[in-house]
């Protein structure tokens, strides 16, 4: 990772992409400047989407209220955004409704074995409003746990042959094939219909699952939290900025928002 003092010569961009929390956020709080980064980002004429781990119950939600051009959610399970003819909330999924009702069912078992086996995790309190995957909290609102749990419950979900990503508060698992990357691929291609040239984005990160965009993206950021996380990635973000969370990710914009016309 370079300094984010070091880009000498910001791109022109069409877009910005960023993860929410601890991204956006910093101990749990969304940052008031970087929600008001996402309007001076549209006020520019960039696109702005979020590529969050967070339940299609909040993406429903921030795609309708937020200054943004759409939400991929849930690690690229879901995306919805306003249609700019109906003033309409589309969404898409990337499995249909029998295969996220049969795996849901999966899932609901594999939690009783992770609750059972990991002691000090809990279900996220966001759960209720998950459509594809099963998120376990281990730090939002319990104590944080060590390193070796958050290991063990990878380990649960990897043995039951599910997918899984560690982000800055919960580890999540889904039973099919897609992160972030293949989520904001389908989603601009449903949005704008053609594929996204990656050189035109930006994006903002902080942990594990973000490294699929890490590695796909040229101009990829890590606030000053990725840190933390650099053990778990084997692709980090090209830059990092000085300053954590929500804080950084305003940072990174200033120096991007100079560089377009």
């Amino acid at each position: 990772m370079k300094p984010l003092a070091e880009l000498s010569k910001p791109p022109r961009l069409k877009g910005i992409l960023c993860d929410i929390d601890d991204t956006l956020t910093l101990h749990g709080r969304l940052v008031p400047e970087a929600f008001i980064a996402l309007q001076r980002l549209q006020t520019a004429g960039l696109r702005v989407v979020p590529i969050t781990g967070r339940p299609g119950g909040w993406v429903d939600q921030i795609a309708r209220m937020w200054p943004v051009d759409g939400v991929v959610g849930e690690n690229g399970g879901l995306w919805y955004w306003m249609d700019d003819v109906t003033g309409k909330l589309e969404r898409r999924f990337v499995q249909d409704i029998d295969t996220r009702r049969q795996n849901k069912v999966r899932l609901e078992q594999l939690s009783k074995t992770i609750l059972r086996e990991v002691p000090g995790c809990a279900l996220a309190s966001d759960q209720p409003y998950r459509d594809l995957d099963l998120a376990i909290d281990f730090c939002e609102d319990v104590p944080s746990l060590p390193e070796e749990a958050i290991d063990s419950i990878v380990s649960l979900f990897e043995e039951a042959g599910a997918t899984c990503k560690v982000s800055s508060i919960h580890v999540n698992g889904w039973f099919g094939q897609f992160d972030k990357l293949h989520g904001f691929q389908q989603f601009h291609l449903d949005r704008w219909g053609e594929q996204a040239d990656f050189s035109e984005w930006a994006f903002f990160g902080d942990s594990a699952n973000d490294e699929p965009m890490f590695k796909a993206f040229e101009w990829s950021f890590g606030v000053a939290n990725v840190k933390d996380f650099l053990p778990r990635l084997t692709h980090p973000p090209k830059w990092v900025t000085p300053s954590e969370g929500g804080h950084g990710f305003v940072e990174g914009i200033e120096v991007l928002l100079e560089a377009q016309p």
